[in-house]
């Protein structure tokens, strides 16, 4: 009888403030999933950057007779083989080093051809204007500095450059874009938990006069908060289903099918299904708990029970 009596309550009260329950399952609704897609951004970046970081390079570009009359790191003139063995010697000792390849100038020719062959520039090039060098893949990434230290000036060493400083560029743009949406889901939760704490209070207000039948026939102070506590949970659980399709909608349509990313940028290696489906039950138990516990503490002032 008693639970017929709350859920009946429940009814009640999300037909009588039926716009502001609207407006709290729609403000729940996009900060939850603002809440998740920032959570999955960050799983995204974190995979980007494992699979990227694996990959990269630093590459050690030795001098060309071209550099010998322009570059004042190759004063000394064009690097000799004497000095390119001793290099590949030091780098072969180097314990962060996992692999050195040699490119030579007319390997560099050939795949600046194959990247850049419709560039104007590309027609005015000769194989003795490209730079050979040695590409370093580095056992941590992170340790590019020690090949940067240990070869920046050398006699036939033109520079030294990592990849690495490019992709920090660009998950340096992406977690600044994630931080934004956090602040924004900030913002939503906020106008969320306002919405929640007015909608309890005014449907508190419609029903004072039941409220206070109920006080003075000895009804204690959860048993009166229940209906409330509930609707603000039931209209929060809905607002947190639909953040939920709203994120695997977007997974769905925007990297599997329709706008198809995975199909269109093969060098992204995208977050699965698995990273989404982990986050659905955090965000039904954010939009649950978030709005009863709001509730909770909104009715024990106005009610004074």
């Amino acid at each position: 009888m008693r639970a017929q009596f709350v859920l009946s309550e429940i009814g009640v009260g999300l037909r009588r403030n039926l716009t502001m329950t609207f407006a709290v399952i729609v403000s729940v609704a996009l900060s939850l999933a603002l809440f998740g897609g920032s959570l999955l951004m960050s799983d995204q970046v974190s995979t980007m950057k494992g699979y990227w970081y694996d990959k990269v390079n630093v590459s050690v570009f030795l001098c060309n007779k071209s550099d010998a009359e322009s570059d004042p790191n190759c004063a000394k003139g064009a690097v000799t083989d004497d000095q390119k063995k001793q290099i590949l010697a030091d780098l072969d000792k180097m314990t962060v080093v996992e692999k050195v390849v040699y490119e030579s100038q007319d390997q560099a020719y050939k795949h600046y051809k194959e990247q850049f062959g419709d560039s104007p520039l590309a027609a005015s090039l000769t194989p003795d204007q490209m730079q050979e060098s040695y590409r370093i893949k580095l056992k941590d990434p992170e340790k590019y500095q020690v090949i940067a230290t240990a070869f920046d000036g050398r006699d036939g060493v033109q520079s030294v450059q990592d990849q690495k400083g490019i992709l920090d560029n660009l998950f340096g743009l992406l977690n600044g874009m994630n931080w934004a949406a956090r602040a924004v889901m900030a913002l939503m939760l906020v106008v969320a938990l306002m919405l929640i704490v007015n909608t309890v209070r005014v449907s508190a207000f419609s029903r004072r006069r039941e409220t206070g039948i109920m006080r003075l026939v000895g009804a204690s102070g959860f048993y009166i908060q229940a209906p409330f506590i509930m609707e603000a949970a039931v209209a929060g659980l809905i607002g947190g289903s639909v953040a939920c399709a709203f994120l695997v909608m977007a997974r769905y349509f925007i990297i599997d099918h329709g706008l198809a990313l995975s199909e269109k940028l093969t060098l992204i290696n995208f977050i699965g299904w698995d990273a989404v489906l982990t986050k659905l039950p955090l965000i039904l138990a954010t939009s649950l708990l978030m709005p009863a516990l709001a509730a909770f503490f909104a009715l024990r002032k106005y009610l004074k029970v």
